[in-house]
């Protein structure tokens, strides 16, 4: 039985959801910040994250954006193949929910990569949809800032690289990084599908709750392992010394062709914005 869903209603939405995550981290995040104050090894970085933990808490009582980059939005749909949408385009209520939640915010977007002029209106966001079953509509979003974007990278490994090269690249990676990502980081990981494929498995894994492993056994290993190595270089809170440089790494994987091993590793930064609602 086909489902009717007005855009209006998934534009009302996707509004909320960018003025709640614009203010407000996410709980999961809080919680592992908790953690860390208590286990961090440095007196400096435990202060940086008390910092960072009542910067959370001013943002959210004051309703003061949590980060002055609020990002570029990023939009991920979930799309129920029994669900029919009226009343619009949904493409266009998804770029105006943006516009509207974002006229008190920074406006960061540029018309063209090289001429960059600002659109004014943080328009357009980035959309991806994926149909699956039933009749609802799954929306994430990310608000992503861009000191952590730039510090990702991709690369086509071939498959004699191993888990080796895969856990080299992604430590490297957030050495490389240093304090330019903001830490504590957040990790995500995408491995397999193809050049374009891996990068959008990098940016699914940071929509994860930062307490949940990956249901496959050898990637919650290696999620494990990637992350006590991260957190041995010592970069820490900031990039000013200490045991936590990352507070998760997630990894998703994809199958992908006998020639190849790709790898993405995307990250986020201490002011990680999303949310999710379903319709």
């Amino acid at each position: 039985m086909i489902r009717e869903i007005q855009v209006s209603i998934v534009e009302t939405a996707v509004r909320e959801l960018i003025e709640e995550a614009a203010y407000h981290l996410p709980e999961d995040y809080l919680a592992a910040m908790r953690e860390a104050q208590e286990q961090e090894v440095s007196d400096l970085g435990q202060s940086i994250i008390h910092t960072l933990n009542r910067n959370a808490a001013y943002a959210k009582t004051e309703r003061v954006p949590t980060c002055q980059d609020t990002g570029m939005a990023i939009l991920s749909l979930d799309i129920g193949q029994d669900v029919h949408f009226s009343g619009g385009s949904l493409g266009e209520a998804l770029q105006s929910a943006v516009r509207e939640a974002y006229r008190p915010l920074r406006k960061s977007v540029v018309t063209d990569p090289l001429q960059r002029q600002n659109t004014g209106d943080n328009t357009p966001a980035i959309v991806s949809y994926q149909l699956v079953a039933g009749d609802q509509v799954k929306i994430r979003l990310m608000m992503k800032g861009f000191g952590a974007e730039m510090m990702s990278r991709l690369k086509m490994f071939p498959p004699s690289a191993g888990v080796k090269g895969v856990k080299r690249f992604v430590v490297e990676t957030v050495e490389l990084a240093g304090p330019n990502a903001c830490p504590p980081v957040i990790v995500g990981v995408g491995l397999g599908s193809s050049f374009d494929g891996v990068a959008m498995l990098a940016k699914k894994a940071l929509f994860r709750p930062l307490d949940q492993a990956s249901p496959q056994p050898h990637l919650a290993q290696l999620e494990r392992e990637l992350l006590a190595e991260i957190n041995d270089l010592g970069i820490g809170p900031q990039g000013f010394g200490g045991s936590t440089t990352a507070l998760a790494v997630h990894v998703e994987s994809y199958p992908t062709h006998i020639a190849a091993l790709p790898v993405a590793v995307n990250l986020n930064c201490s002011a990680p914005r999303r949310a999710t609602i379903t319709i």
